[in-house]
This record gives C-alpha cells, sequence and structure tokens, in this order.
C-alpha cells in the first residue's frame, strides 16, 4: 500500500481510491489469529461491509476507520461465520450516534434474519432499509455526506450473483464508473461556450443561448472504471466467469488449500485452492486475493502454489490486510 505523502499526493491529482480491508478471513469457527469472514471498502470516506463475522469489531477498533460512516452491509448468506458479528455491530453504529438509514443487502431470507437480529438488540437511532435477493445492479451516489441509491446515475454499481451453497447464498461485485476524459480541443472545435464546460463534463445536457448542447461535444471515449468482486461459500460455478469478468480485484473463498481436500470441498459447497484461481484465470481478472481459510488451515501459504501455478497473481490474505485500487 502507498505511504500517507503519496497518498495525499494521488488525491491532489484527482486519482480515485478505493480503500479495502480484511476484517476476518476465517471461516466455520474463530481463531486466535484469524477472525470471520468480513471485508470492509472504503469509498469516498464512506463505509461498505461485506459480512460480518464474529471479531469483526475488534478488527474495526484496530483499524481505526470509524464505524458510525458505514452505509451499506453485503451479506453474502445467513450462516453464523458470516452474520454472528451483526448484532454487536448494529448496536455499536447506533452508540456512535448515527441516525441515517443503513441499506442492508442480502440473499433470500435476510429480511427474516434481520427481524429475528432486531429482536433481541431492541431500540436502533437509525432505519434500515432491507434489499433482498436484487435480480438488478443497484446504483449508489456515495458522497462524504452519506450514501443514497439512484435510479440510474450514481458512482457506484452494486451487482449481485446466485451462488451454489447449502442455502442461498450470492456474490457481489462494486464497480466505480469513470467519467470519459474532456477534451479542451473538441470543445473549442464544436464552439462551446467556456461557461457550460463543466456541466456538459458531469453528463449534463444544457441549453444555453437558444441552443442545445451534449456531452460527446466536450467528452472522449468511455473509460474502464473500478471493478472489485468478492464471492465466497460456493462452487465454481459457470456463472461466476462472467460475473467477476474484467475485474481489478476478485476476493474469493479458498476454504481448502490442498487439492487432496477436493471431495470435501465439493461436499461441504466451498471450493480449493487450485479451483479458486481456474476462476480468476477464466474471469480474466487482474489480481485473486484468497480468503475464508478452513480453521484446519493454519498456514494457507503452504498451498500458494496450487493457487499460483494456475494463476500467477495470487495473494494469501490475512486479518488487517489493506489494499487500494485506483485509476
Amino acid at each position: 500500500m502507498e505511504n500517507v505523502e503519496e497518498r495525499k499526493n494521488a488525491l491532489k491529482r484527482g486519482i480515485k481510491l478505493l480503500n479495502l480491508a480484511l476484517l476476518g478471513t476465517g471461516g466455520e469457527m474463530p481463531m486466535p489469529n484469524r477472525f470471520l469472514s468480513s471485508v470492509i471498502l472504503n469509498y469516498q470516506g464512506r463505509k461498505i461491509l461485506i459480512d460480518c463475522g464474529e471479531g469483526t469489531q475488534v478488527s474495526m477498533r484496530i483499524l481505526k476507520w470509524g464505524f458510525k460512516s458505514i452505509d451499506i452491509i453485503c451479506v453474502t448468506h445467513i450462516h453464523g461465520d458470516h452474520i454472528f458479528g451483526l448484532p454487536g455491530l448494529l448496536s455499536t453504529i447506533g452508540n456512535s450516534g448515527r441516525i441515517e438509514p443503513i441499506t442492508i443487502i442480502g440473499p433470500k431470507g435476510i429480511s427474516d434474519a434481520i427481524k429475528e437480529i432486531l429482536a433481541f438488540i431492541g431500540y436502533l437511532p437509525y432505519n434500515l432499509y432491507i434489499i433482498e435477493n436484487p435480480k438488478l445492479p443497484l446504483n449508489f451516489s456515495i458522497s462524504s455526506k452519506g450514501s443514497k441509491i439512484e435510479n440510474s446515475n450514481g458512482n457506484m454499481n452494486i451487482s449481485a450473483l446466485e451462488l451454489e451453497h447449502s442455502i442461498p447464498c450470492i456474490g457481489y461485485s462494486f464497480y466505480i464508473p469513470r467519467k470519459p476524459k474532456f477534451l479542451i480541443e473538441k470543445a473549442k472545435s464544436n464552439k462551446v461556450p467556456k461557461e457550460i464546460w463543466n456541466r456538459l463534463q458531469n453528463g449534463e445536457n444544457v441549453n444555453y443561448k437558444c441552443k442545445a448542447y451534449t456531452p460527446d461535444m466536450v467528452l472522449g471515449e468511455k473509460r474502464k472504471g473500478i471493478k472489485l468482486s468478492f464471492t465466497t461459500d460456493t462452487r465454481p460455478i459457470d456463472t461466476i466467469a462472467d460475473f467477476i469478468n474484467k475485474s481489478d480485484l476478485f476476493i474469493c473463498e479458498g476454504t481448502y488449500g490442498d487439492n487432496e481436500d477436493l471431495e470435501k470441498a465439493i461436499k461441504n459447497k466451498h471450493m480449493t485452492f487450485s479451483e479458486t484461481a481456474s476462476l480468476a484465470k477464466h474471469g480474466n481478472v487482474d489480481r485473486l486475493l484468497l480468503t475464508h481459510f478452513s480453521p484446519a488451515m493454519d498456514n494457507p501459504e503452504i498451498y500458494i502454489k496450487n493457487a499460483a501455478s494456475i494463476f500467477p497473481n495470487t495473494i494469501i490474505g490475512y486479518d488487517g490486510f489493506i489494499d487500494e485500487l485506483s485509476f
């Protein structure tokens, strides 16, 4: 990760950053050096949490990114190692002084699960907006002031994919669009008044002095944004490769490192390192970050060759791992 000064310089140059941290990389049960499944994303100073296993709050305390700015919680499925940290976290967020609503996205059954959680939490000073098993991409407008769902435009698109596990489970893809480059020469050649350059650059159609102007009169071609994809607790089904296609970072389960554990992986609806790496390869992703390790696997690094031989740009995750994506 870049140091603080490099990051400040990047921000001055207008480079957008999506920071992420692994709060827990374990599956099934927490271990002394490994909490249960949880990832946090930081964009525009606002937070998106993916799963909330036991130990999430402890990791967040160590990370010092704060609780109050969590706007969206994405739940993959309703197994304990992915949600048992949620009741305490929701209470802590309430104690932090938050009053703005929080959006919770999850698979079929998430609404009932949240109702059960709220039954023994009691009062929360903010509302929860539940989105169950979304079929279409969700468009969010995220700024330093907060996050809200938009009908179409937004600076963060969240998509979901149904996975193959023992209960309903979904994967997530997060995409930050990148605006086309503003071309001064193109604006001048189209005789676009400088007074409306900024509005056109922001995608607005403008009527100015009885003449219509459109963004394509000042902008270049579309540019690739940032894409991060996350799947866990699943078999390697065909639809995943298309879903994660061209991700800058693919975070995926690596429950079993040893290829000899394939039979266990099939039985328990999980994946081996080799299977995960094959998905990364077929999905044309830039990097693969492995997480969600079985408690029987003390040192996942021992098995990294099983993934790296198929997909060289593989990283073994650990609690406290921090990374950032930028353009």
